[in-house]
Formats: structure tokens, C-alpha cells, sequence
């Protein structure tokens, strides 16, 4: 199974349209691939707060349409990172969408945990509340959204509905960035998972972004792992890796409380 990462440069002075045609061409090279990740808020920039409400669609929205003609011309199951939803409540959400091959809208996640505390996008977007897996034909993603990536008991709710690789869509900023690398290693490891992890390149709001989007197997060794600017990744999958390494390695079973 071939899974790309598409690690976007997020520039201020590219318009969000030209960047959705951008990323529309980027993702319809990737025929070939089974699965295609993109990064968080890639439309406006995760720490563009001033643009949240301004940009925010529906999820039959421009992006929405965009991705999924560009899955559907690349024959892809894309998860097309997240955007800011304006819910049918009216409240804001940072949702990500994820596309099966034929262009349909097969699943969507609102992320759970919101960063910044008492400002940005905590005080800004509402959360979701719910665990969502896409099951393909080959093995079953958990979808999960950057600051998720700090809370481990979002991953294991994730394993005990079925995942075997753990989706990190993110606008992670390069101050932090041994964190990324850390944290995508441990959820690959304690979860005995494939960890695709995408996040952002370049410098948006003024917040360095880390890149450095990476491939986590199960065992914990990085498949491939990008730089810092642009960059397309691609590794192969064997989903029988994950159910060798939790019989070889069965500490799932010795779980005792429950969490």
C-alpha cells in the first residue's frame, strides 16, 4: 500500500485560491498511490487567526469540491487536511475532510483538541467529540489533528475502534519541533501503528513552520521524513506489519486500565 504526504508551503502572498489549484495539481500526481495526506489549515495557515472566519466553508464548500475532484482524477483515498467549517450551528471548526477515489466525501473530523489556551484557535473554534476511523480496503486510518497528537488516550480510543495507521494532519511550528518528532515515534510505538504524520513548510502569520513530515512504522522506525520547505513523501505499507508486531509484541493485551 503506497501512502503520500504532500508537506505544503503555506506563503502569505499566494492567494487561498491559487494555492487550491496548487495543491489540486499536486494531489492529482500522486496517481498511483493508495492513500494521500495533506496538512492542517493548509488553505489559510493554522496560526492565521484573523482568517479563520473570513475563509470558513461549509464541507460542500470551494476546498471541498476542489479535493474532490482531485481525488477522484487520481484515483486517490485523499485526506485532504482540515479547513475552518462554518457549522450549520454557526460556530467554527477546524474539520478535516477525507475523500475515497470516486470523489465522494466519505468521512470528517473535527478536531477535539484545540490549541492556545485562552486565545487563537481554542477560544475561536468549537471542538468535536467524536473518534472517527475511515476503514480502507487495506487497513483502517484514525484521523487525528495536530495538538491531538499531546493526548495518547485519543489514540488509544482510536486502536480499540480498529486503526492501524494514525493520521496526523498539522500546522506544527518549528520551535517545537523535537516535540513532532518525538510524539509521532511514541504514537507509532505505544500503538503499535503506522504514524502518517503532514504538516506545513514556510512561515505564515509569522510562525516558522517545523515541515518535517514523517512515516512512522510500527516498530518506531522513521520510513522517510521530509525537510523543512515543500516536499512530497512516499513510503510502502504492509498492513501485515501491524498485525505481525502486536502478536510478536502483544503489550496491547497486557493493557489493565482500560484507557
Amino acid at each position: 500500500m503506497r501512502a503520500s504526504l504532500i508537506q505544503i508551503d503555506v506563503n502569505p502572498e499566494e492567494s487561498v485560491n491559487s494555492r487550491r489549484r496548487r495543491v489540486g495539481s499536486l494531489v492529482r500526481e500522486q496517481r498511483g498511490s493508495d492513500v494521500v495526506v495533506l496538512p492542517e489549515l493548509w488553505t489559510v495557515g493554522a496560526f492565521a487567526y484573523e482568517l479563520f472566519a473570513d475563509e470558513a466553508e461549509t464541507l460542500r464548500g470551494a476546498t471541498a469540491q476542489a479535493m474532490s475532484e482531485a481525488a477522484r482524477d487520481a484515483g486517490v483515498w485523499l485526506h485532504a487536511g482540515s479547513v475552518p467549517e462554518r457549522g450549520e450551528d454557526g460556530a467554527l471548526y477546524n474539520t478535516s475532510l477525507v475523500f475515497s477515489p470516486d470523489g465522494a466525501l466519505a468521512h470528517s473530523y473535527r478536531k477535539i483538541h484545540r490549541f492556545g489556551f485562552d486565545k487563537g484557535e481554542a477560544v475561536l473554534m468549537g471542538a468535536g467529540d467524536r473518534l472517527v476511523t475511515v476503514p480502507l480496503p487495506e487497513l483502517t486510518l484514525g484521523l487525528s489533528t495536530c495538538y491531538d497528537l499531546r493526548f495518547p488516550e485519543l489514540y488509544r480510543g482510536l486502536v480499540d475502534a480498529g486503526a492501524e495507521a494514525l493520521v496526523v494532519s498539522a500546522g506544527w511550528p518549528e520551535r517545537r519541533r523535537a516535540h513532532w518528532s518525538l510524539l509521532a515515534r511514541a504514537r507509532a510505538v505505544e500503538n503499535q501503528a503506522y504514524v502518517l504524520a503532514c504538516g506545513t513548510a514556510g512561515t505564515h502569520a509569522g510562525v516558522e513552520q517545523a515541515g518535517h513530515s514523517v512515516v512512522v512504522d510500527p516498530w518506531g522506525e522513521v520510513l522517510c521524513e521530509a525537510g523543512a520547505g515543500e516536499e512530497i513523501l512516499t513510503a510502502e505499507l504492509d498492513p501485515a506489519k501491524v498485525t505481525e508486531t502486536r502478536e510478536v509484541f502483544p503489550a496491547l493485551k497486557d493493557r489493565v486500565l482500560g484507557l
